[in-house]
């Protein structure tokens, strides 16, 4: 039996990537928070950096959602599962609403999640109204309920935008251009929640003030979830010991992918390359993405993990290596600096640092017994001395995705692979099936 629980809960969108979704989200979060209310955030899209920043404004996990990688019906039960405990639920969109394919828009509109609009005006007045609009009204199902103007100037400034706004689409709020709430970034994206912790509080708690006198400190009207009643996964890891790479170096984990590690049986446990001189008692590795290129040095001083996971290498057990753990898994890391740092050398190959290029778009890996979706997202460019077993398949053209490495029990790749869209697939590359 299908059953329906009403919650609270508004969807952050924008015109284009830049324009301040996540300072925003942030801000509404904690704004709820600090009023004794519970909030769940989750994430449009294959995105590391964001839910981390979200993560430590809402005090909750943050889920990212998409309906290619992650399919509907994974998507209802976790809106659904959010809106038992929360009196707030929120959606922070990817790119611009209409960008991609399934796009932020098509997630909203699949759920009937209302949708406010955050632009940057800085540089224009009525023209952001006209912009606004045009979205609102782009297409004839979606639900946009009023934009919140960011980096706004002035009050006139917000007048002339406001005035502009026709009735059915109201200015939420605005938000001044102000340093003490900005998100500092880097290549990828936004820096990392855990390095800057006590920094980003003071930037919560500051935009939160902001939050207080608009209409976004009023809750959004309720959204029916419903129910799936999806099967609980198989217990194919049952007795499996798991060390999984996590520290300032490797951090790009998607809660998702340990939860159902742990729901299949898994027992995980945590080790720093960086940090440990020895692996915990384990049966399989995995080796995530993160940002390996700025601890070079302390990865390459740290030989005695090193010989570590390479007497784990060449005991032919399981790793699963990911973009940033792929990266380490070859004998050299050259940072932007030329500076060329000896890594594991279990593959025969170099990963380069690039200012510009690189890859970024959701790819379905193709094993011989099985698919999974994940994507990809770097700057490096990999050179590696042995032929790869298949490549990655783009959802939205031909193009020959990532190349994917197998050798003993190692599959590695720079595709982030998402583990709930094939449990029986994890579990064979944990267990060395695929070897």
């Amino acid at each position: 039996m299908v059953t329906e629980i009403l919650c609270p809960a508004l969807f952050i969108v924008a015109p284009a990537s830049g324009q301040g979704k996540t300072t925003i989200t942030a801000a509404i979060a904690r704004y709820h928070r600090l009023q004794g209310r519970e909030v769940r955030i989750f994430k449009m899209g294959p995105d590391y950096l964001d839910p981390q920043i979200l993560e430590q404004a809402s005090g909750h996990p943050v889920t990212q959602l998409d309906l290619w990688m992650a399919g509907e019906a994974y998507c209802r039960q976790q809106f659904y599962d959010a809106a038992k405990t929360a009196d707030l639920i929120l959606v922070e969109g990817a790119m611009g609403m209409y960008d991609g394919e399934p796009s932020s828009a098509d997630l909203a509109v699949r759920f009937g999640i209302p949708m406010a609009i955050v632009m940057n005006v800085k540089a224009m007045a009525q023209t952001a109204a006209a912009l606004a609009t045009g979205l609102a009204n782009y297409r004839a199902d979606v639900d946009v309920v009023g934009l919140i103007a960011n980096h706004c100037a002035s009050a006139r400034h917000l007048q002339l935008i406001e005035d502009a706004l026709p009735a059915e689409l109201p200015l939420l709020a605005s938000f001044a251009n102000n340093p003490e709430i900005s998100l500092p970034e880097r290549h990828l994206g936004l820096v990392q929640a855990n390095e800057i912790s006590e920094e980003l509080e003071q930037r919560f708690n500051a935009a939160a003030q902001c939050v207080s006198a608009t209409a976004l400190a009023e809750l959004p009207r309720g959204v029916p979830f419903y129910s799936q009643h999806l099967a609980p996964p198989p217990q194919l890891l049952s007795g499996l010991k798991l060390g999984i790479a996590k520290d300032e170096a490797f951090s790009f984990i998607y809660p998702a992918n340990t939860q159902l590690l742990e729901r299949m049986g898994a027992e995980l446990h945590y080790f720093s390359p960086i940090h440990d001189s020895a692996l915990p008692s384990v049966n399989a590795l995995w080796l995530p993405g993160g940002y390996p290129e700025l601890h070079a040095q302390a990865l390459a001083d740290n030989t005695a993990m090193h010989a570590q996971l390479q007497a784990f290498f060449q005991s032919g057990r399981p790793i699963v290596a990911e973009c940033g753990g792929f990266m380490y898994c070859l004998s050299k890391l050259r940072d932007l600096a030329g500076n060329v740092y000896p890594m594991l050398g279990l593959l025969p190959g170099e990963a380069v640092m690039r200012e510009r290029g690189g890859c970024q778009g959701m790819q379905t890996v193709i094993l011989p017994s099985g698919e999974m979706r994940g994507h990809a997202h770097h700057r490096s460019l990999a050179s590696v001395d042995i032929e790869p077993v298949a490549f990655g398949k783009r959802p939205a053209h031909s193009a020959p995705g990532e190349a994917i490495y197998c050798d003993k029990g190692l599959t590695a790749s720079y595709i982030h692979l998402f583990f709930p869209s094939a449990p029986h697939l994890v579990a064979q590359l944990f267990t060395g099936e695929n070897a």
